[in-house]
C-alpha cells in the first residue's frame, strides 16, 4: 500500500508540472493535394483550420492564425507602415537585418534566439492556438563562430508544424533534428554562402522532408534559381507571384512543393 501511494504522489506531482508536449515530433501522414489561396489582405480573417503566411522581407514573415494571433519572424522592428503590432517576434542576431535591440515594448512576446555568449536559450511559449518553440544552432561571425548563437523557431498551430531556420550555418546535428521533429511547412535562407551553401541547404531540406518549402533570405535570380532547379526533381515549384499563402492541415500536398513567395511590406489600404 506504501508503495502505491507513493507511486500516486510522484504521477500527480508530474502531471502538475507537465507542459504541453509537442506535437511536431511524429510522423507525417499523408493527406490530400493542396489548394493555396494567394492575395489575402493581411487583416482579412484567416479560414477555418488554417495559417496565413505572409513574407515582409528578407527573412521576415508574418505567421497569422485563425484565432487572430500574430507572429513576425526575424523582426528588425520595421515590417511595413500599416499601424499593427504583432503579439510574437522571434529574432537572430547574426545580423542586424534579423533583429532590433530596441523592439516595441508594446509586444507581448519578444523570443531573442541567443542568450549568453555559447550558451543559447531555449523557448516553449504557449499562447493555446500556437505553441512557439526553439532550437539552438551555431552561427558564424566573421571567422568566429558563436554556439547556439542562432534558433530555429518552431510554431505549432492548426495541427501543423511551421519552422523558420534563421541564419543557420551548418547541418543540423542528430539531436537537432530529433528536437525539431515533423515540420510541414519550412523557412530556408537560399543566399547560397552568407548562410548556408546552397548545396549542404538542399540537403538539409531533403532530410526534413516538409510538404512546404518557402525560400527567404535570397538577393536575386540567379542563386534563387540555382536552389529551384536543384530542387526540382523532388519538389513541385510554385512561383507565383504573390506575397501570402493560406495553408492547413488537410490541404498539404501530396509531393512537396516549393512556393516562391514575393516580398511585400505591409501597408494600409
Amino acid at each position: 500500500m506504501r508503495w502505491i501511494i507513493l507511486l500516486l504522489f510522484v504521477a500527480s506531482g508530474a502531471s502538475a508540472q507537465e507542459r504541453r508536449a509537442s506535437h511536431c515530433i511524429a510522423v507525417a501522414e499523408n493527406i490530400s493535394e493542396a489548394t493555396y489561396v494567394h492575395k489575402a489582405a493581411f487583416r482579412d480573417a484567416v479560414p477555418e483550420d488554417s495559417v496565413r503566411i505572409i513574407y515582409i522581407d528578407h527573412s521576415a514573415f508574418l505567421i497569422q492564425t485563425e484565432g487572430g494571433l500574430n507572429a513576425v519572424t526575424d523582426f528588425t522592428g520595421f515590417i511595413g507602415t500599416a499601424n499593427f503590432l504583432p503579439d510574437i517576434v522571434t529574432m537572430n542576431h547574426a545580423h542586424s537585418s534579423h533583429w532590433t535591440p530596441v523592439p516595441d515594448p508594446a509586444i507581448p512576446h519578444v523570443l531573442e534566439g541567443w542568450g549568453a555568449f555559447g550558451v543559447g536559450i531555449e523557448h516553449h511559449l504557449d499562447l493555446g492556438e500556437m505553441l512557439v518553440r526553439n532550437v539552438s544552432t551555431d552561427i558564424r561571425s566573421g571567422f568566429e563562430v558563436e554556439p547556439k548563437g542562432n534558433s530555429i523557431f518552431v510554431f505549432e498551430v492548426a495541427g501543423m508544424c511551421i519552422g523558420h531556420l534563421g541564419h543557420l550555418h551548418h547541418e543540423p546535428d542528430a539531436a537537432q533534428y530529433a528536437a525539431l521533429g515533423r515540420l510541414d511547412v519550412v523557412m530556408a535562407a537560399v543566399d547560397g554562402g552568407r548562410t548556408l551553401d546552397l548545396p549542404t541547404m538542399m540537403k538539409v531540406l531533403r532530410r526534413l522532408k516538409a510538404s512546404i518549402v518557402i525560400p527567404m533570405h535570397w538577393f536575386d535570380e540567379a542563386t534563387l534559381g540555382a536552389f529551384l532547379i536543384g530542387m526540382s526533381e523532388v519538389y513541385d515549384i510554385d512561383r507565383g507571384k504573390g506575397s501570402d499563402v493560406v495553408v492547413s492541415l488537410r490541404s498539404l500536398p501530396k509531393r512537396p512543393k516549393i512556393i516562391v513567395l514575393q516580398p511585400k511590406f505591409l501597408t494600409d489600404p
